[in-house]
């Protein structure tokens, strides 16, 4: 997938915080040093996204099977004795992070 961007005076950038946009070390990519916002302006992660996104290809995450090798099965025995040491919790979300990310119930 290529990004385009257009400056005033293409090949240049308008001030100072726009550097932060730089071409990638990688052939047709571009890299953003800071957080992005889309429909929002007060980003708080690398990228947040308020309202839909659509994906025309794969989501890679590390726990993706397809990112792992040497997957063995393990002892069943053992595994349900560490999930009964493990703590369970409930919770609700902050109410202005669920206002912001249009959450009802929280």
């Amino acid at each position: 997938h290529n990004i385009f961007l257009q400056a005033s005076n293409p090949g240049q950038f308008e001030n100072d915080s726009d550097v932060l946009w730089q071409r990638g070390h990688v052939p047709e990519t571009i890299a953003y040093h800071g957080r992005v916002g889309i429909n929002t302006d007060a980003p708080d992660e690398a990228l947040v996204v308020c309202g839909n996104a659509k994906v025309m290809g794969r989501v890679m995450h590390p726990s993706d099977s397809r990112a792992k090798q040497n997957i063995q099965e393990v002892d069943t025995n053992e595994q349900l004795r560490r999930i009964t040491q493990m703590r369970l919790v409930e919770y609700d979300y902050k109410p202005e992070f669920a206002s912001v990310m249009g959450i009802k119930n929280t």
